[in-house]
């Protein structure tokens, strides 16, 4: 029997993996090619929309204000997992850990602070805001005029 060779000692493994990934992606390929539907009809290009005929198309204009909720979401979010990872190593970052931790939470709660007078958090335009604002105050007038 031949000694087995310093390469095929070390990567045996990573070769069967390779191998079994593109078997399986072979597999699958060919098993939705033979046992697939070839049937061509008037709305098999159509998109299913759970049986209801779609309407209009798929681009649809958002605001600005989707893209900065989710950039303030994801830093945010960053500030709490540099937190927990804080948590989980407080004991090891001592004082010096802590008072970064403080400064941190200080930065980020000034800047949520900011964001929020700036009125980047705000959702709807200023028009509809004044326009609620007048509606409430006419419905809090016929109360009292009520009473």
């Amino acid at each position: 029997m031949a000694p087995i060779s310093a390469w095929t000692a070390e990567y045996w493994s990573l070769l069967i993996y390779v191998v079994a990934v593109l078997g399986i992606v072979l597999v699958m390929l060919g098993l939705s090619w033979v046992l697939g539907g070839r049937d061509w009809g008037r709305a098999k290009n159509e998109p299913f929309e759970s049986g209801v005929v779609g309407q209009g198309g798929a681009r649809l204009r958002l605001s600005a204000k989707f893209y900065l909720v989710a950039m303030f979401f994801v830093i945010f979010d960053v500030e709490a997992l540099f937190l927990y990872a804080w948590a989980v190593s407080v004991r090891e970052s001592g004082w010096a850990g802590f008072f970064e931790a403080v400064v941190f939470i200080f930065i980020l709660g000034a800047s949520l602070v900011y964001l929020w007078k700036i009125g980047a958090l705000e959702w709807a335009p200023e028009e509809r805001l004044r326009k609620a604002r007048e509606r409430r105050a006419q419905r809090e007038a016929a109360a009292a005029a009520k009473h």
